[in-house]
């Protein structure tokens, strides 16, 4: 059973979104939050294991919130809503942990998916917004030739990374590449330490256009 907590300062929107999910057999809505601060607290007790979080809200917005969250409880899943195409809000909310960033104008069917994607461990981004970051990140990083020098990344480090960007779990990296997970793990630790960073969002971003 998938647990959701729906975060929206809009009620209808909440309300909406729980109807919705509350006819899937593997997914249960345990809680509902109007702002951030309320999220907050709501995670503490219901213990979700995925957030659909507005972007746009009074008190603490949904960056400020993805943050405080994911620093402190690594493996709930969160998943932003919003109507804005904002670009610095979909790179702060991405370097802050986000798993993944879809509009709210999305299908239901779609939404029920994606939320079982991101549960699975795959990174959700609407088509729109995913042309958006991969504007912002042409713009704001390197060529593959100039990171590989850089980081002095392997071939096979490349092969990993070039699927870790196209959202590949772990487990499916090890299927394509046929090396074990743990194989894969020692590998995108590498990886890590050569650019920098702990966190697999920032790592896709930095690296996205090894696609």
């Amino acid at each position: 059973m998938i647990k959701v907590l729906i975060v929206d300062d809009q009620t209808l929107m909440r309300d909406g979104l729980k109807t919705i999910l509350d006819l899937e057999d593997d997914i249960k809505v345990v809680a509902t939050a109007k702002d951030g601060e309320d999220a907050i607290e709501k995670v503490k007790n219901e213990e979700p294991n995925v957030i659909l979080m507005d972007i746009r809200m009074p008190v603490k917005n949904g960056v400020e919130s993805t943050k405080i969250i994911k620093e402190n409880f690594k493996n709930i899943k969160i998943i932003m809503l919003t109507t804005f195409q904002d670009d610095e809000y979909i790179i702060e909310a991405l370097a802050n942990g986000a798993d993944g960033y879809l509009l709210k104008d999305i299908q239901g069917d779609n939404l029920i998916q994606a939320i079982r994607d991101v549960y699975n461990g795959q990174l959700m981004i609407n088509p729109q917004i995913a042309m958006k970051l991969a504007q912002y990140v042409k713009k704001s990083t390197v060529s593959e030739k100039h990171v590989t020098e850089s980081f002095d990344l392997s071939e096979r480090e490349l092969e990993v990374v070039r699927l870790m960007v196209k959202g590949f779990t772990n487990k499916k990296i090890s299927k394509e590449l046929f090396i074990s997970e743990g194989t894969v793990k020692n590998y995108i630790s590498s990886i890590y330490s050569k650019i920098g960073t702990s966190d697999r969002t920032q790592a896709v971003l930095l690296l996205k256009n090894y696609q």
